[in-house]
């Protein structure tokens, strides 16, 4: 299937800001808002951007008031890309009530990473490629001033290029091919259900945050057990942070735990496609977006480049 990309956003277009997931205070996405308002777009806020709803976890809103935001988002002809404010967890319930009708027609980027993982599957599933970057909130955690510009490049039309040092258990070699994936649990927690990636012949990014360890080396086993290993013809590690336990990980608040990357490495030492550690994209300051859906050209060789 031909993958679908959203035109280019013009100054004064409008950016749907919701909250699908996880709910938010409207102090932490103040620098966000102020900084698409600085790049020439309007920023339009969703009725339940700030609703909260606890049940368990806090939530922006019930199921129906957090998909009532994502449908209107995705189907209103006046918005021109959806930006989501946080993850955390959430959009698993929004799947089977998702609309895509008016969308079909004026596609729009998706914009998030974490949670949002699954809407991105889903959108992928229908041919549409996504944006796996920075939410708004993280906008006021110290996130580089790079993970932002680069991302409204996108938004303008411009594609990505990435040239990284090379890291000890890189798997040499080139490739081309779809990019899929974003966060390691939710990727996992699709695995067997019809909104999973279609992993085949594709390059598969995985990031995640706050697991401890047995439970990442248990979601690798899953997608080992699921023939994912088999299927992939690339595979690329980004941010592994807060991983194990505090007290015992002298690595904890570092973006790509080392620990965590043995883990992952042995898990796939038998495998022979090629394989990039260090990927600047997760839950960590300095996060360069990817686009989900787009054909890539990947060099693993003394340096790595990574071209869209």
């Amino acid at each position: 299937m031909e993958k679908i990309f959203p035109k280019p956003l013009k100054k004064g277009d409008k950016i749907a800001i919701i909250s699908p997931a996880g709910s938010v205070e409207p102090s932490q996405l103040e620098k966000g808002l102020d900084m698409i308002k600085s790049k020439g777009y309007e920023p339009v806020l969703g009725e339940n951007l700030y609703t909260k709803f606890s049940n368990g976890y806090n939530y922006a809103g019930t199921e129906a008031e957090r998909l009532k935001d994502m449908n209107w988002a995705l189907n209103d002809p006046e918005i021109s890309a959806i930006w989501a404010s946080r993850g955390g967890y959430g959009c698993q319930h929004l799947l089977e009530g998702l609309n895509l009708k008016e969308f079909t027609k004026n596609p729009k980027w998706y914009i998030g990473y974490s949670d949002n993982t699954v809407i991105q599957s889903y959108l992928l599933k229908k041919g549409f490629a996504s944006i796996h970057g920075q939410t708004i909130k993280t906008s006021s955690f110290g996130v580089t001033e790079e993970s932002y510009a680069l991302l409204f490049d996108i938004l303008k039309g411009k594609k990505p290029k990435y040239s990284l040092k090379s890291h000890q258990f890189n798997k040499q070699g080139n490739i081309e091919g779809e990019l899929i994936g974003g966060n390691l649990a939710l990727v996992y927690a699709l695995l067997g259900t019809k909104y999973s990636f279609n992993f085949s012949d594709k390059i598969l990014f995985i990031e995640d945050i706050g697991e401890n360890f047995y439970a990442l080396d248990r979601m690798m086993m899953s997608l080992e057990l699921a023939g994912v290993f088999k299927k992939i013809k690339g595979l690329i590690i980004g941010g592994m942070t807060n991983m194990g336990d505090e007290k015992d990980n002298q690595q904890y608040e570092e973006s790509f735990d080392e620990f965590a990357y043995q883990l992952i490495s042995d898990r796939i030492s038998k495998y022979n496609f090629p394989v990039i550690f260090g990927f600047p994209n997760g839950h960590i300051k300095d996060n360069r977006p990817l686009i989900i859906g787009s054909e890539i050209t990947v060099k693993v060789e003394d340096k790595v480049k990574l071209e869209f």
